[in-house]
């Protein structure tokens, strides 16, 4: 019940406060953004809520199902931390990096991705596995001249 001599202290972010956090979500997107289309998929999947983290776990190689892992009750808690740190580590490895790099975009993501998409790195495949074409050659299956 509301009336003149009761007080509400809700507590109301200021407009400096949502400035921070617009500014921090643009360059996150942005940086997400870039490293979507080097890894070869499509950057606008960063602005999407959920189909983000599916692309997310392409990149990294590993299944779209580990989402439905998060709506399990009191494991979702665990699979949520050890999935955010195994994840970050296999982004870092995807693009070459090593755990100085997976614990920078643990902790500063939004500093870290967009470093990750705009620099000189190159996407290596799902957790660092390089990319190797015509292993799949039926006539020199093993490179083999």
């Amino acid at each position: 019940m509301f009336n003149s001599t009761s007080y509400y202290y809700g507590y109301h972010p200021s407009p400096a406060v949502w400035g921070f956090y617009g500014v921090y979500s643009i360059i996150a997107i942005i940086g997400m953004w870039r490293v979507f289309e080097k890894a070869g998929k499509p950057g606008w999947a960063a602005i999407i809520p959920i189909y983000n983290a599916i692309v997310l776990l392409e990149v990294v190689g590993k299944p779209w199902w580990w989402l439905l892992l998060v709506l399990i009750p009191c494991a979702n808690l665990i699979f949520l931390i050890i999935g955010w740190i195994w994840i970050n580590n296999l982004l870092s490895k995807s693009f070459g990096q090593g755990v100085g790099f997976t614990l920078g975009l643990m902790f500063l993501g939004f500093i870290f991705l967009p470093i990750l998409g705009f620099g000189n790195y190159t996407y290596l495949g799902p957790g660092g596995t390089p990319i190797v074409f015509g292993a799949g050659d039926y006539e020199k299956p093993f490179g083999v001249n």
